[in-house]
């Protein structure tokens, strides 16, 4: 159906089948004013990933909503625990004061109101039942709407991650599917996601390999979307637009990137930046290979002639780096090496960089892992290239290990936890070693332009240590268990550490000479 609607109000729409008709309400809306709006992300943000239902429970009315009674069960991890849209709002201040200053929630979309598969609910929001409506566990769409205003108020971005590949199962389509080849197969006959990504670069792959990355089933119950349909790739974009429109947001996540055909992305992607210029778009694209990374990056043409257009990716090369490192024991130049590979993406600086995220283990729950290698972690990625991202609790030392482990709720989101990560009087020890360290560098890298746009240049590494800068600062870490003597180029004069104003070291000679003491970091300023 084509209309032109070229007044605000409200409208009444029949449509007719065979079967008989329906009238149904529409609204034509007047734009939200784009000041404070639709701003994007870049490296100058700090970013803190939120799984809603497992944040913080702002309003108890919608924990058990009758919709969908009984789906509803802190004790179950597969279960709705209540965290919501008002529980963000609640708690924007704390993230404000961490030095956060764009939050990535994930999907918002309705959900199945039954258990679905396996006895699990969509409480992680990646299963959509209805592209055009909140999960009433959630809220509303006007409590969308009001979380993004606050943030916005508290200096605070919203990115919201969106689903372009499937649906979940028991979407309505499913059995009742808009056109025959809405999907790529049915329940009955498709392929199975078979995830090897790599055969999308590969000139030797045959169709046979490649078909099941981009036409198979996630976990072989997802229903995949048949993008190649322009009558899907229409209602996709027109949907995305949608959301954009009605929330003022300022940035997408687009979930598994990969899995969907490069002319979509490109093609959705063109649609976002001509209707908001400013607005930007991060891609997931899970692989530790650059090389594979980098082709679904926007900004050049791949070997199809296609463009993505997407903004920035999730560096999960560097991801696993610092895993290897920090948590691993493996050696330091890991670090380096991932990001010598940096001419591979058109552009680097917009790469998201994290210790791990709601797919992961959680960063203590590796062998090896401790409380000192979890803050030397967190300044690395604070100080390298890229766009920072913790991931809710994080900065709390929260333990957890393969999903849904990973997915606790965050402590003190609920009116009858004991614990309380949100009020500084009642965090651990540990919480509270871990979040003063946290908010220490985020802050320092909030005051500091250097260590957010500066120029990445590696300047040299051992076994344990890393010495690199970013612009005029020279940042050193050491990883070993005794403290080290490091030498590094720099200009004559008196330098102080930012991480511990009280060390001043004198250059002579343009040669730095530091101990770096063991499990630690340096950010070396020339004094002003």
């Amino acid at each position: 159906m084509d209309a032109k609607l070229q007044r605000t109000g409200s409208y009444n729409i029949k449509v007719s089948t065979h079967q008989g008709s329906a009238t149904i309400p529409f609204q034509v809306l007047d734009p939200l004013p784009a000041k404070g709006r639709f701003q994007g992300f870049s490296s100058n943000d700090l970013l803190y990933l939120i799984m809603t239902d497992r944040f913080a429970d702002g309003d108890p009315t919608n924990d058990d909503p009758a919709v969908s009674r009984g789906l509803f069960d802190r004790s179950k991890p597969g279960y709705y625990h209540g965290g919501d849209l008002q529980g963000i709002i609640d708690h924007l201040g704390y993230l404000h004061d961490l030095g956060v200053s764009g939050i990535w929630i994930t999907p918002v979309y309705d959900n199945a109101n039954t258990l679905g598969p396996g006895g699990s609910t969509g409480y992680h929001g990646y299963h959509p039942v209805d592209y055009y409506a909140v999960d009433e566990h959630f809220g509303t769409l006007d409590k969308l709407r009001e979380m993004v205003d606050k943030a916005h108020q508290n200096g605070i971005k919203v990115i919201l991650d969106t689903v372009m590949n499937h649906t979940g199962p028991m979407h309505p389509w499913v059995e009742d599917p808009p056109l025959d080849d809405w999907y790529h197969g049915t329940p009955e006959k498709h392929l199975n996601e078979t995830f090897q990504i790599w055969t999308l670069l590969d000139p030797h792959a045959s169709f046979t390999m490649r078909d099941p990355v981009l036409y198979g089933w996630f976990a072989n119950e997802l229903p995949d979307l048949n993008q190649e349909e322009p009558e899907v790739t229409t209602y996709l974009i027109q949907n995305t637009l949608w959301w954009i429109a009605n929330t003022g947001i300022d940035g997408m996540r687009a979930d598994a990137m990969p899995y969907v055909p490069r002319k979509f992305w490109s093609d959705w992607n063109a649609a976002i930046h001509r209707e908001y210029p400013d607005f930007k778009t991060v891609g997931e694209a899970w692989d530790g290979d650059p090389a594979i990374v980098s082709f679904f990056q926007g900004g050049a043409r791949g070997y199809d002639g296609i463009d993505t257009g997407m903004d920035a990716l999730y560096d999960f090369p560097l991801y696993g780096a610092i895993r290897g490192t920090f948590a691993g024991k493996k050696p330091i130049a890991d670090l380096a090496y991932v990001t010598g590979h940096d001419a591979l993406y058109p552009k680097s600086n917009d790469l998201l960089t994290f210790l791990g995220n709601h797919d992961t283990k959680r960063f203590l729950n590796e062998t090896g892992a401790t409380i000192d290698e979890l803050k030397l972690a967190f300044a690395y990625v604070f100080t390298t290239r890229g766009i920072p991202v913790i991931y809710y609790g994080d900065e709390l030392a929260m333990r957890g290990g393969d999903d849904p482990d990973n997915r606790k709720d965050f402590p003190g989101g609920w009116k009858d936890d004991v614990a309380d990560g949100f009020n500084p009087a009642k965090r651990t020890q540990e919480e509270r070693d871990v979040f003063d360290y946290v908010r220490n560098v985020a802050l320092i890298r909030q005051r500091t332009p250097e260590l957010r746009t500066g120029k990445l240049t590696q300047l040299g590494m051992g076994r344990d240590v890393y010495v690199f800068t970013r612009g005029s600062l020279i940042v050193l870490i050491n990883d070993g268990a005794v403290p080290v003597k490091v030498e590094a180029p720099a200009s004559p004069g008196t330098w102080k550490d930012l991480l511990d104003i009280s060390v001043n070291v004198p250059v002579h000679g343009n040669i730095m000479t530091v101990t770096v003491p063991a499990s630690a970091a340096m950010i070396m300023e020339p004094w002003k």
